[in-house]
């Protein structure tokens, strides 16, 4: 197109310009070629071409071409323009320079705040380079002036001219971009060459075309490309008009707001247009083959329709395209098959889990029941335990028992309620919840889906995912599951739902209502010994290509891990120093080709530093005051140091450590009961008049309460007052009554075990929970002594000897 229309200057490097009026048409000069010198400087731009007789300013920045400027501005003004072949290269050489180009006089240089200049130059003749003769600081060539050939005085020239003007004055009236007056300046162009040069200056057409147009000796020959090249802007310019006046008949008022979208359209019918009926043809022929209900069926048809209506370009386009896709890859009512093999289920956990036999019998009873009732309306498992134990693991067996597809989704930190129902598919960005999302990937109906971490879910602004979890986990409602991206229901009573937590206390109420909880307590010495025999070495030997070397860790080797190295319930610490041995041993047979037989103590040792947990600390701290308590916490047991002291005051009781409201209260119920019966104990009562008391439990960063540390405090408070020590490797947990009573507390096996890995040896409990000690394996608790009591003075006759 041409562009008569700018007549701004533009600013990109040196290369941006745009052709203007010349001043005078009269290019002849009879002193300019005489006057030249046998060698110019050379001015290379980068998309535009240069004709004899315009007149164009130009912005340059190029450190090369200031300098040629500023040199011939001094001298005489003369420069030779030529092109570069490739406008991407900043720093041209001479093999990206044009051979012909056209001799300019400078008329004006602007200097421009920014250091670049704007020159104002017109073309003066045509001329080819014969010799580069310097190439720095700039170009400077020895050159001849080209001759136009030709004659200009006959019929077919004269022709010629005539339909220029024609075509490029039709092009000025159907462009409404390009303002009439140019037609007047072509009315007033009497100079034929200055015509054609002017005219191919304003082209909008390739630079190559236009220096092919340069290169032209014959003036004739000239004129009929630049014939050629006007035609091709003409058909251009009234297939732009035809279409823009085609749009702007379909426009009204709703319309107006789609100008763009509806001339693209117009466009595309021009030209074939892009059509999506290969997609629409591939939807209905993949929604054949599914297996689905009127209603769904319904709602597909309408999006169809919809989406043949609609234009590819606009915005609702892609919702609609993205709604359907997620409808036809949905598997509704595909299933797999079932198959509940108790005996294969009893294989597979035993396989992949050592110990826990009575969850395993709790699973198979599950499965067992789900075989007989044929559907999936029994109660959700929820796996409750500390960290490492295995419960992920044991979701993945029973899917693999009963020949199901595996999903886990894990609900940590998650407190949008749309991650579970699902966004409002009008907003941006929106998505179909993470149930929507697992089936649509597991291509099934009936997967094994683990829930992970549902004590963990959290509530804010957006809404409480807890309740959407309520629809989702229901089986009286999850048959008609909702997704609000989906706007369908969705049927879920066929999932086999598996949960997971490491704390009941933080589940919502109405959730945990519809779980069925099942206890996965900490591992024992042995079971921790047998897991790393069984399980996590060959699994560590094949992750680092050790299978086929030759070398044992011992049992004491195991052991000494899991005693000095690991104080945990579970064992994901011990898996990473087995793995820490694997890299070791990797790394010794890579580099030195040996491999110790035998990792002894000594070996291990070398590998994993010195030992971090010890006994000693016991022996070392037994003083007045002093009381060992047992604890649980969502990562399982753990033991619980309780010291108090005395200091002259006025029978204050103070206490520190983070303690909650619970074990405040035990504090002043041991305090009180021994005030109560001071004389028993040999206390002398001034002590609770003149001596103030603080109770502190260390680490006070960490939060403590529950009942489980009554008799702890009442066993340290009794050890202070009476000024004796407690008996040494004894620990103990229970609650306490103003009556003197001893009442039960829960998670015994974690303290046990949490006990017994701190080298504790006997342990205080209360005689109601001596049933949760007998469902304890006995090998696991060998070596321990247990005093189960009912009353406050059996625990301080036991611990104090009172």
């Amino acid at each position: 197109m041409l562009n008569f229309d700018n007549m701004n200057f533009k600013q990109d490097d040196e290369i941006d310009f745009l052709p203007i009026m010349p001043l005078t048409e009269n290019m002849e000069d009879d002193h300019f070629e005489e006057n030249l010198k046998d060698e110019i400087g050379i001015l290379a731009l980068k998309n535009t071409v240069l004709f004899p007789g315009v007149i164009l300013p130009i912005t340059i920045s190029r450190d090369k071409s200031i300098k040629t400027i500023q040199d011939a501005y001094a001298s005489d003004k003369i420069v030779g323009v030529v092109a570069q072949k490739e406008s991407s290269i900043e720093e041209p050489t001479t093999q990206d320079l044009m051979l012909k180009g056209t001799i300019a006089k400078i008329l004006k240089i602007i200097k421009m705040p920014d250091g670049v200049l704007t020159v104002i130059m017109q073309g003066k003749c045509r001329f080819e380079i014969t010799t580069i003769s310097q190439e720095t600081p700039y170009f400077k060539a020895q050159f001849k002036v080209l001759k136009d050939t030709g004659k200009n005085n006959t019929a077919t020239f004269k022709a010629l001219i005539d339909s220029i003007k024609d075509t490029a004055t039709k092009i000025i009236q159907i462009s409404p971009n390009i303002p009439v007056q140019a037609s007047l300046f072509l009315k007033n162009i009497d100079n034929p060459t200055f015509l054609i040069h002017f005219i191919a200056g304003n082209l909008n057409g390739d630079m190559n075309e236009k220096q092919s147009l340069l290169e032209i000796d014959d003036i004739e020959q000239r004129a009929s490309l630049l014939l050629s090249l006007l035609n091709k802007e003409f058909q251009f310019a009234e297939l732009k008009n035809k279409v823009s006046n085609k749009t702007k008949i379909e426009l009204d008022k709703q319309q107006k707001e789609y100008y763009l979208n509806q001339q693209l359209k117009s466009i595309k019918d021009e030209l074939g247009g892009e059509s999506n009926d290969k997609e629409i043809k591939e939807m209905r022929k993949k929604a054949e083959t599914k297996k689905w209900g009127k209603h769904i069926q319904e709602t597909f048809e309408k999006g169809i329709e919809k989406l043949e209506r609609m234009n590819t370009s606009t915005p609702d386009y892609s919702t609609v395209y993205n709604h359907l896709e997620l409808i036809l890859d949905l598997p509704w009512d595909e299933y797999s098959t079932n198959e509940y093999d108790i005996k294969k289920a009893r294989h597979a956990l035993d396989n992949y889990h050592f110990g826990l036999e009575k969850i395993k019998d709790r699973i198979l009873e599950y499965l067992a029941v789900l075989k007989l009732k044929g559907d999936m309306k029994s109660p959700i498992l929820c796996f409750v335990g500390p960290p490492g134990i295995g419960k992920t693991s044991l979701g993945k067996s029973i899917a693999e028992a009963i020949d199901r597809k595996f999903i886990k989704i894990s609900l940590g930190g998650l407190h949008d309620e749309a991650e579970i129902r699902g966004h409002r598919k009008t907003y941006i960005g929106a998505m179909p919840g993470r149930i929507i999302q697992a089936l649509r990937k597991s291509k099934i109906s009936n997967p094994v889906m683990l829930l992970d971490e549902v004590d963990k879910v959290g509530t804010d602004y957006k809404g409480d995912a807890s309740n959407a979890l309520l629809e989702v986990l229901d089986p009286e409602q999850n048959a008609n599951f909702y997704d609000n991206y989906l706007e369908l229901e969705y049927d879920l009573s066929k999932i086999l739902f598996i949960t997971t937590a490491n704390n009941l206390q933080t589940i919502q109420p109405a959730l945990k209502d519809r779980l069925e909880i099942i206890d996965l307590s900490g591992y024992a010495l042995e079971e921790k010994t047998e897991i790393a025999k069984k399980h996590l070495i060959p699994k560590q030997k094949e992750a680092h290509g050790l299978t086929k070397i030759n070398f044992q860790i011992p049992e004491t080797t195991i052991k000494t891990i899991i005693e000095k190295y690991t104080r945990e319930s579970g064992v994901r610490e011990l898996d990473r120093h087995i793995s820490a041995i694997m890299r070791n041993i990797a790394l010794n047979y890579v580099s030195k080709n040996e491999v110790a037989k035998k990792i002894d103590l000594e070996i291990l040792q070398k590998i994993l530093g010195k030992e971090r947990y010890t006994t000693d600390v016991y022996q070392k701290i037994i003083v007045p005051g002093l009381a060992i308590g047992l604890a649980w916490t969502p990562f399982g047991g753990d033991i619980l140091f309780i010291e108090s002291t005395l200091c002259e005051g006025k029978g204050d009781l103070k206490l520190t450590g983070n303690l909650g409201n619970v074990m405040k209260e035990s504090a002043s119920t041991a305090y009180t009961f021994l005030k109560a019966n001071y004389k028993k104990y040999k206390i002398d009562p001034k002590v609770f008049n003149e001596q103030h008391v603080h109770i502190h439990v260390p680490e006070g960063a960490t939060p403590k309460d529950g009942p489980s540390a009554g008799i702890t405090i009442l066993t340290c408070l009794t050890s202070l007052f009476a000024n004796k020590k407690i008996k040494p490797y004894l620990a103990m947990t229970g609650e306490i009554t103003l009556r003197g009573q001893v009442l039960p507390v829960g998670g015994i096996k974690e303290k046990i075990l949490a006990a017994k890995r701190s080298g504790i040896k006997e342990i205080i409990l209360c005689k109601d929970n001596e049933k949760d000690v007998l469902d304890i394996e006995t090998s696991f608790i060998k070596g321990l002594k247990f005093h189960f009591v009912e009353k406050m003075d059996e625990v301080i006759h036991i611990a104090l000897g009172l």
